[in-house]
C-alpha cells in the first residue's frame, strides 16, 4: 500500500515486511519446486489395458463364498504371453503415434517404471527401446518406487529434456500386479500401463507447469527378495501413508504455483480402490466431477506403476486446449509426485491418433478364477 517515494515510505515497507514474512514463505514454498530450466511439456501419450477382466465377485466366490463388499467391480488381467514389456511397448508406440513427426532415434532416454519387471537382472528399458527404433544412442534404465515408479520416470524425463541434455525423452509407468491369494489385494491387483513422450514446450499437447515430490519413510507396503507376493500395513497403508503423502505433496505443489483445486479442470490421483482418491478429493477440496474422468479402478483395478499415469491418459484422451490437470502419484514406502499441467491446442488433432483408453477398457473378455490363476501362474507344478 506504500511507495518507496521517501525514506518515511520506505521505512513503513521495511516494518510491514517484517511483519508479514508471506516473501519468505512464498521463497520457501517454491524452494520445494521442481522446474526445468527450460519449458517442457508432454509430446505425445498412450495407454495399453490387457483384454481379460476378472470380476471381484469371483475372487469372492472362492474366498468369502461371494459375501461382503469388493473393493472394484472387476480387475484387468495380462494374458499368458503379457508382461511389463509387451505393455510398455504397445503404450509407447501409442504415444509414438500421438507425436506424430518425432524420430524415435532422436529419443535420447528410455525410461520404464514398474515394480513386476520379467527380470531381476536384465533391464525392460532396452528391449523397449529396441522395440521402438530409439537404439543404439540413449540412455536407458528401470525404476522401482511401488505405484510411483511410473511418475519418478516421468519426472526424471522432464528434468533430462528441462535441463538440454536431450530433445525427447520416453516414460513408461507399468505392472502386472500380483496378491497373494485370498489376500485384499487380489481384488485389485491388476495389469496395465501408459507411455509419455517428454518434449520441448512449443511441441507439447500438454505444457508442464511445475512438480514436486514429497516423500518419508512409512513401511506401508513391501516385498522382500524371493518372496512372490507382497505383504501390507492392512489399514497402515490409509491414513499415515497414501493419504498423508498425496494431500502433503498436492497442497504444497499447489501453494508453490498459487493455484487452488477450483483452478484446475481436472485432478487425478493413485487409486488402489475407488473410496481412497473419492476421498482424498474430498479432503482436498476437489469436486467429483474433476475427478470423474480418470477414475478408473473399478473397472481395470489397481495397475500400480501405471494407476495414475493411466488415468491421465483417459483425462487427455477427452481434454480441450487451455484446461489443467493435477496429477498425483502415491508409491508405498512411502512418496507422493505431484505434476501440474495445461493444455495446449496441439491436442484436440493428437487425440484421435491412437485407441482411447476407455477403448481398451470396453474391449474385455471376461475369465473365471481357474483360468485366472492359470494366467498368472499361481498353481506350483
Amino acid at each position: 500500500e506504500f511507495t518507496a517515494e521517501s525514506a518515511e515510505n520506505a521505512e513503513k515497507i521495511k516494518n510491514l515486511c517484517a511483519l508479514c514474512g508471506l516473501c519468505d514463505e512464498r521463497k520457501i514454498m517454491e524452494t520445494r519446486l521442481l522446474r526445468t530450466d527450460r519449458p517442457v511439456g508432454i509430446i505425445g501419450y498412450g495407454a495399453y489395458i490387457p483384454r481379460y477382466r476378472l470380476p471381484a465377485a469371483e475372487v469372492a466366490r472362492i474366498w468369502t463364498g461371494g459375501e461382503g463388499e469388493t473393493p472394484v467391480t472387476e480387475k484387468a488381467v495380462a494374458g499368458p504371453d503379457e508382461d511389463v514389456v509387451t505393455i510398455s511397448i504397445e503404450a509407447a508406440r501409442n504415444a509414438l503415434a500421438r507425436a506424430g513427426n518425432v524420430d524415435p532415434a532422436l529419443i535420447r532416454a528410455v525410461w520404464v517404471g514398474s515394480e513386476s519387471h520379467p527380470y531381476a537382472v536384465k533391464p525392460t528399458s532396452t528391449i523397449l527401446a529396441e522395440a521402438i527404433g530409439a537404439t543404439p544412442y540413449v540412455q536407458a534404465g528401470d525404476w522401482e518406487f511401488a505405484c510411483k515408479a511410473g511418475t519418478e520416470a516421468l519426472q526424471a524425463a522432464l528434468g533430462f529434456v528441462g535441463s538440454g541434455m536431450g530433445r525427447y525423452a520416453l516414460a513408461v509407468g507399468a505392472d502386472t500386479a500380483q496378491g497373494r491369494p485370498g489376500d485384499a489385494l487380489e481384488y485389485t491387483a491388476a495389469a496395465g500401463g501408459a507411455a509419455y513422450i517428454v518434449g520441448p514446450a512449443e511441441e507439447a499437447l500438454a505444457v508442464v507447469e511445475g512438480s514436486l515430490s514429497y516423500v518419508t519413510d512409512t513401511p506401508d507396503f513391501w516385498r522382500r527378495a524371493y518372496q512372490r507376493y507382497p505383504s501390507h500395513g492392512g489399514r497402515f497403508t490409509g491414513e499415515p501413508a497414501y493419504f498423508k503423502h498425496i494431500t502433503e505433496a498436492a497442497r504444497a505443489l499447489m501453494e508453490a504455483l498459487g493455484t487452488t483445486p477450483a483452478d484446475y479442470d481436472y485432478a487425478v490421483f493413485h487409486q488402489p480402490n475407488v473410496k481412497f482418491p473419492q476421498t482424498v478429493a474430498r479432503q482436498l477440496g476437489f469436486k467429483p466431477e474433476q475427478i470423474q474422468a480418470g477414475l478408473l479402478v473399478d473397472k481395470i483395478g489397481n495397475t500400480y506403476a501405471g494407476s495414475s499415469l493411466v488415468g491421465l491418459t483417459a483425462v487427455l484422451d477427452g481434454a480441450r486446449p487451455g484446461q489443467r490437470i493435477l496429477l498425483v502419484s502415491f508409491g508405498s514406502g512411502a512418496g507422493s509426485d505431484a505434476v501440474s499441467l495445461r493444455t495446449t491446442e496441439a491436442i484436440v488433432e493428437r487425440q484421435g491418433r491412437a485407441p482411447a483408453t476407455r477403448d481398451y477398457i470396453a474391449r474385455r473378455t471376461v475369465i473365471d478364477y481357474g483360468l485366472y490363476v492359470r494366467f498368472r501362474g499361481k498353481l506350483l507344478m
